[in-house]
């Protein structure tokens, strides 16, 4: 195996994703190993383990797997070589535009939910607490 190549235990931790989400997610088409050992075990390259972090980011914000592989298909596109210009570069950096908003706008929901969450833990934690004997 070369050093460049990474077994899925490696990018397991790397990632911090479970080896059955990591194969789940080859599955579903999101994310390929770039190469397969002699003995058939798969291995991943660097840019493999930055589209699953791209993955695991989205996951929380509440994105869809189709989502994540339109997403993901639109950036790859523009990592082309040779990149795409003119009247679809465009496209593309505005169909980004509308996943960085979506982001955004759940990001601001989570912050909200976070705050009741906490306002919760507060209140629990005043129960908690010992009360002044007179």
């Amino acid at each position: 195996m070369s050093s460049e190549h990474m077994q899925i235990g490696e990018v397991a931790a790397r990632t911090e994703l479970s080896l059955r989400t990591i194969r789940h997610y080859e599955e579903t088409g999101l994310v390929i190993p770039s190469a397969r050992s002699q003995g058939g075990f798969r291995l991943y390259t660097e840019t493999d383990v930055a589209r699953l972090m791209v993955i695991r980011r989205m996951k929380p914000l509440g994105f869809t797997l189709d989502q994540m592989r339109d997403l993901l298909e639109v950036t790859d596109r523009l990592d082309a070589v040779p990149p795409p210009g003119g009247t679809e570069r465009e496209e593309l950096l505005e169909r980004v535009r509308h996943f960085e908003q979506a982001a955004v706008e759940r990001v601001a929901d989570l912050r909200k939910q976070l705050g009741r969450a906490e306002e919760f833990a507060g209140t629990l934690r005043e129960r908690l607490a010992p009360v002044p004997t007179a």
